[in-house]
């Protein structure tokens, strides 16, 4: 029985499973549509997350997280319980350990309330490991040296940053701005500039296609359909890779100003390090083109995407799991 150690990424936009000796075996949006009338669960995960702003009046397509912490307790537990087992199948005796990642700045509460879910969802024993820590992990670095690295996690709900020597943090912050309000600032800028209501998907669409944090050489263009406000009927327009730069100047220049923050608490002898080292970006919101020469320029120091930006919180909280196994087993 050595597949009983899973690591959990809690994402606000997605949840990923990793499974010891097997890698990550599952990737699911963290998104469950369930039925007023009935209180019965509709759909969880990718087949929800379809339903999202397309549903009736009596289903709801829900994100039981909210900026990295649950919002919804009881909605949260039956999705982790769901893909618990659809990830280890229900072929196993034992329950398994799990380690689960929440954002760096949350409360004992929170912390607590992530604890009792997993608890519940099946788990024989649960330890819980920040998210920098865990980003670092998965990121190949190895944190046990004495030396610092800059992990900045862009996630959905929240960004972390964090500055880690011999396998802790030395100096971190935490802020809720990430990845879903890259979106919602694309919803609200085609609003005011172009007088068209769009939805959260089409905004992420926009933010995966041409979404841009700095000036690219050639803009790219794509074409965006939603609703006028004006008239109140269907409308395209073509918004530019400039525009959503624009858009999300607001949103970058913040956590640009967290990892400043942060460098400035650094003690020197990490801050050299970091300058030699530079700073390592992971999580999904890494992804927006144009995010790492935005935070070079800004700070003057190299940066760079992990390879597996999107599984390395994920991967960092298996290996975290291996890494106490070992530990407990000696």
């Amino acid at each position: 029985m050595q597949f009983t150690d899973i690591g959990i990424d809690l994402g606000t936009a997605s949840i990923l499973v990793y499974i010891r000796g097997k890698g990550v075996v599952l990737k699911e949006p963290s998104v469950v549509a369930f039925d007023r009338d009935t209180n019965k669960i509709k759909a969880i995960g990718e087949d929800a997350r379809l339903m999202l702003g397309r549903t009736p009046g009596n289903i709801v397509a829900v994100r039981p997280l909210r900026q990295g912490v649950i919002s919804d307790y009881t909605v949260t537990e039956k999705m982790m319980k769901y893909f618990i087992q659809k990830a280890i199948g229900r072929r196993t005796l034992r329950k398994p350990r799990i380690a689960v990642c929440v954002p760096s700045g949350v409360t004992e509460v929170e912390k607590k309330a992530v604890e009792d879910a997993t608890y519940q969802a099946g788990a024989r024993d649960v330890s819980i490991i920040e998210e920098p820590i865990a980003a670092a992990i998965g990121a190949g670095i190895d944190i046990s040296k004495p030396c610092g690295n800059m992990i900045v996690d862009i996630g959905g709900g929240t960004s972390d940053i964090a500055v880690i020597s011999l396998g802790g943090t030395v100096v971190s912050a935490s802020i809720k701005v990430a990845g879903d309000d890259f979106d919602e600032a694309i919803v609200r800028y085609m609003r005011k500039k172009h007088n068209l209501l769009i939805g959260e998907r089409t905004a992420e669409d926009i933010k995966i296609k041409i979404g841009s944090a700095f000036q690219r050489p050639e803009p790219d263009y794509m074409d965006v359909r939603g609703r006028n406000l004006v008239t109140g009927l269907p409308k395209t327009v073509t918004v530019s890779s400039e525009e959503t730069e624009e858009a999300l100047k607001d949103i970058t220049s913040q956590i640009v100003e967290a990892i400043h923050t942060v460098l400035e608490k650094t003690p020197p002898e990490l801050a050299a390090d970091i300058a030699d080292r530079g700073i390592v970006l992971t999580g999904g919101g890494s992804l927006l083109r144009g995010l790492e020469d935005l935070i070079s320029s800004k700070t003057g120091i190299n940066t760079m995407t992990a390879e597996e930006p999107m599984t390395a919180v994920a991967i960092g909280t298996g290996r975290y799991v291996e890494f106490l196994a070992g530990y407990r087993d000696e």
